[in-house]
């Protein structure tokens, strides 16, 4: 909660330095943002790489179908809830934000930055996918020890950097977006766009909730308002630890309560705590269309341009670092690699995400209820360890 309070103080500080600030606080804040970029740039194929090999290397072994079950309902639900918030956004978002498009568009930087550096990623997006599926596979199938020790080490070396460098770093990062659009004479059309982007990814986390509670309570013969309702202890924990492994504990207690079986409870809860993140993805596609529609030289994308998009985001969100904001880190290489995002729709998708990750972090570990009760279902009698 700290984090999304010094967030705030960052956009508030950026837009008070845009409109009023000497030249040269500008170019220095400009400057900082340009480097932070070019960090982060370098740093998101690291993050797919490493994330995902070591993810799929430590899938648990000897788990056969209850972990392909698990892992299959975990992505269906995720895709389909991408899709829902693509379908909703992209009907209503272009009505409310047409106006912030067009200044957007007629707005130019009347200042540059001190500095101008590149630092070119050692590999592109895909390449860095790809590489982590064929390794990751191949260290799960073969044991590979050296190599699962080597890839677990890089994951932990990029969530410290996330978590000591990046994270912390991003209120200046957002301050500095923020004056660039003072400067242009923007931000105020961007900050009334924020808010209703904000309110519809909330209102379609609880549109999809209640979607999935309503669908299992129907299939099991249960409550779903039961069902949601012993589940909203782990909503809140979520909301204030803002980490779906941090609140694996309540989870589990909140799912049990719901009569899944304890073995399943025990397999399922921890596995769709970093691999079943349909709230993180509705956020990402709603914050993305929006994005889309407020910046020059990008248009909202067709279905069948979506859909690679959301299938894509659903495989990188199975192995999302569990920090703050990581599920948007994650996503950063696809929306710059198949949407077009360059660095000031990077920088307004950072911020507009960052702003709810609490909520959405909620949304994620309360749909996992819903998955251990499917699981449960699909289990059959195997034995039950109460």
């Amino acid at each position: 909660m700290k984090l999304i309070l010094k967030l705030i103080a960052g956009i508030l500080a950026g837009i008070l330095i845009g409109l009023w600030a000497p030249e040269w606080v500008n170019r220095l804040l400009l400057t900082f943002k340009g480097l932070f970029g070019e960090l982060l740039t370098f740093t998101i194929p690291l993050l797919i790489l490493f994330f995902i090999t070591s993810g799929i290397a430590n899938l648990p072994q000897k788990s056969g179908h209850l972990l392909s079950r698990t892992l299959g309902m975990a992505y269906g639900s995720t895709i389909v809830a991408g899709l829902l918030a693509y379908f909703i956004t992209s009907a209503i978002v272009p009505q409310l934000t047409g106006s912030a498009a067009e200044v957007s568009a007629n707005g130019a930087l009347p200042l540059t930055a001190f500095l101008e550096l590149e630092i070119p990623p050692l590999l592109s997006v895909m390449t860095a996918l790809a590489t982590a599926f064929i390794f990751g596979i191949g260290i799960s199938a073969l044991q590979a020890k050296g190599l699962k020790s080597v890839t677990d080490e890089g994951r932990n070396i990029i969530e410290l950097l996330l978590s000591k460098v990046i994270i912390p770093l991003l209120p200046f990062y957002i301050a500095g977006v923020f004056a660039e659009l003072a400067l242009t004479g923007t931000v105020f059309d961007t900050l009334q766009t924020f808010g209703i982007i904000l309110v519809m990814a909330v209102a379609m986390h609880w549109l999809w909730l209640t979607a999935i509670f309503v669908a299992t309570g129907l299939a099991l013969g249960s409550s779903p308002l039961l069902l949601i309702k012993n589940m909203l202890p782990a909503y809140f924990t979520a909301l204030g630890t803002m980490s779906s492994a941090a609140t694996i504990p309540v989870s589990l207690q909140a799912t049990r309560n719901n009569g899944v079986r304890k073995h399943i409870a025990n397999f399922t809860v921890p596995l769709c705590a970093t691999t079943h993140l349909s709230g993180s993805i509705i956020t990402i596609t709603t914050c993305a269309i929006a994005v889309m529609t407020m910046s020059q030289g990008l248009a909202i994308p067709s279905f069948t341009e979506i859909l690679p998009f959301i299938l894509m985001l659903g495989v990188v969100m199975l192995a999302a670092p569990g920090v703050p904001g990581g599920a948007v880190m994650s996503a950063l290489g696809l929306l710059t690699s198949m949407l077009g995002f360059g660095e000031a729709a990077v920088a307004l998708m950072i911020a507009l995400y960052m702003a709810q990750d609490s909520l959405g972090t909620a949304c994620n570990v309360t749909g996992d209820g819903a998955i251990a009760l499917w699981v449960d279902k699909f289990a059959g009698e195997q034995p039950k360890d109460q």
